[in-house]
């Protein structure tokens, strides 16, 4: 009987051997020959799903950002705001070794964003959606009148998300620098300044 293989299952797994090559090697590092080695297989079978080295990578970028949401949609909400948005934005942060290793990864794709067209428009995909997570969490806080009087819902979103990926680089480049209470203390104060 043929062995029956789940081929998403097979495509993360390949993306997280990825994964390793970019943090052990960076993303200039990587290659089809040397993920499939990384993976324990041919050549011929990471072609089955990745024809291209641009595929492989466009995938294994985008997975960071899936395994993200799907941490997010999986999170006990109370209701309660402030506590949702600070959960949320834990869920971005490096603050374990799952969350280090994404934050690794993106950065170097980010980092790459600036000289490849392709890595740049698969960055601007995400940026865009984390943006229009922060202004959706800025305007809830707003429609629940939870906020100081006047504040400027697009800016404070932007402030929000500046400050976010502030921290993530800073954590991920120097994680010996500052405890991870820090960093979501860092996101709290932010808040108390805008919330009433």
């Amino acid at each position: 009987m043929p062995k029956i293989v789940n081929h998403n299952q097979r495509k993360e797994k390949i993306a997280e051997a990825t994964w390793r090559v970019i943090r052990r090697d960076g993303l200039d590092g990587v290659s089809v020959r040397q993920v499939a080695d990384e993976m324990g297989i041919s050549l011929g079978s990471l072609r089955y799903y990745f024809h291209t080295q641009e595929e492989l990578l466009a995938y294994s970028m985008r997975l960071v950002s899936l395994r993200v949401n799907e941490r997010i949609a999986r999170l006990p909400f109370n209701g309660e705001p402030r506590h949702d948005i600070e959960m949320i934005i834990a869920e971005l942060s490096p603050l374990d070794e799952e969350r280090l290793a994404e934050a690794e990864v993106w950065l170097a794709f980010a980092g790459k964003a600036v000289s490849n067209a392709t890595i740049r428009a698969l960055s601007r995909e995400v940026h865009e959606e984390l943006y229009a997570g922060f202004r959706r969490m800025i305007d809830l806080l707003v429609s629940m009148k939870l906020t100081k009087e006047g504040i400027n819902a697009e800016y404070e979103a932007k402030r929000l998300h500046a400050l976010t990926d502030g921290l993530i680089l800073h954590y991920t480049t120097f994680p010996e620098s500052r405890s991870k209470e820090e960093f979501m203390q860092a996101v709290s104060y932010h808040l108390d300044h805008i919330m009433k």
